[in-house]
C-alpha cells in the first residue's frame, strides 16, 4: 500500500466511528497523532494511531499491552483523558483522546523563554497532582518530559503512557529497564542499576521544572559518562534568574542523585515552595 492508500484506509475507518481526521499533531517511534472532529461530540479531539504491524515485538506484547490497560482506568483532570479506543482489521489502534489545542511546555518555553516562577508553580502543581495520582493508583509513568506535559488554557495535562508501568500493591519491584528520553533520566536508569520507578519519575519532574524555569536542560545529554558526573555533582542553577531560595530547594531535592534520599511524590507535594501562594 502506498502512503496515500494508508492514509485513506485510516480516514475511511475513523469517518466510519464518526471521526473526520485532520492534520497530525505529533508523531512517536510506532506512532502519530492526528487531530480529527468527533461528529457525536461536536469537537476537535486528538487521535492516537498505533500500528502493531510495524512495531517490534517488544513493543507489541510488553508495552503497547500495558499503556491500553492503563490509560483505561485513569481518571484525573491532569491527565489526557481517553473517549474510545478502536480497532481495525489491518492491525492498527486508535486512541481518542480530549485534545490540549495550546501545545506543550517544550513549545511554550521554546517559544517564550524561561517561564516567571508563578506561570512555573501554577503548571508544575498540576504536574505533582497528576503524578501524585498515577502513583497513589501504582502507576510509574516512566516518560516524563516537557513534551508529555500538554497545555490547555492554564491547565497541565500528562500525556503519553506509553512506557509507564503497573506497580505491585504490596511489595517494592526494581525496574531494570531503560525507558523515556536520556535528557530527563535519573543516574540509576541510565547506570542500568536495579531502581524505583517512582523514585524516576521524580527526577524527571526535576528536570521538566528545570526547563520550565530556565529554558535549558540541566545536563548535557550529548556525552552520557560525562553527563553522569554532573550528574553526581548535583544541579547548577543560574543566578541572573533571580530563582527563589525556596524554588531552588525543591529543584535540588527532585534533581537528588542519590534514589533514596530522593523525596516521594507526598513528599514533593507538602514542599513549602508549592504551598506558598
Amino acid at each position: 500500500m502506498t502512503d496515500e492508500q494508508v492514509k485513506d484506509t485510516m480516514e475511511e475507518f475513523l469517518l466510519s466511528h464518526g471521526y473526520q481526521m485532520g492534520k497530525t499533531i505529533g508523531e512517536g517511534t510506532y506512532s502519530k497523532v492526528k487531530e480529527a472532529f468527533s461528529k457525536k461530540h461536536q469537537r476537535k479531539v486528538a487521535v492516537k494511531i498505533i500500528d502493531k504491524v510495524g512495531g517490534p515485538e517488544e513493543f507489541i506484547e510488553r508495552f503497547l499491552p500495558r499503556e491500553l490497560q492503563i490509560v483505561k482506568r485513569l481518571d484525573h483532570k491532569n491527565i489526557i483523558r481517553v473517549y474510545e479506543m478502536l480497532e481495525s482489521t489491518d492491525g492498527k489502534i486508535y486512541l481518542v483522546m480530549e485534545l490540549a489545542e495550546d501545545g506543550d511546555v517544550f513549545d511554550c518555553v521554546l517559544q517564550g523563554g524561561p517561564l516567571p516562577e508563578s506561570r512555573a508553580k501554577a503548571l508544575f502543581r498540576q504536574l505533582v497532582e497528576a503524578i501524585r495520582y498515577c502513583h497513589s493508583c501504582g502507576v510509574a509513568h516512566r516518560d516524563l518530559k516537557c513534551e508529555n506535559a500538554l497545555l490547555q488554557g492554564f491547565n497541565l495535562k500528562l500525556t503519553d503512557f506509553g512506557f509507564a508501568k503497573l506497580l505491585p500493591k504490596n511489595r517494592k519491584e526494581l525496574s531494570q529497564t531503560f525507558c523515556g528520553s536520556t535528557a530527563y533520566a535519573a543516574p540509576e536508569v541510565l547506570q542500568g542499576v536495579p531502581h524505583d520507578s517512582k523514585k524516576g519519575d521524580i527526577w524527571s519532574m526535576g528536570v521538566v521544572l528545570y526547563v520550565m524555569l530556565c529554558a535549558n536542560l540541566p545536563f548535557d545529554d550529548t556525552d552520557i559518562p560525562k553527563m553522569l558526573c554532573h550528574q553526581q555533582k548535583g544541579v547548577s542553577i543560574p543566578g541572573h534568574l533571580g530563582i527563589s531560595e525556596e524554588c531552588q530547594d525543591l529543584l535540588k531535592s527532585l534533581l537528588e542523585p542519590d534514589m533514596i534520599l530522593r523525596p516521594s511524590i507526598e513528599e514533593v507535594s507538602w514542599h513549602p515552595w508549592l504551598a506558598s501562594s
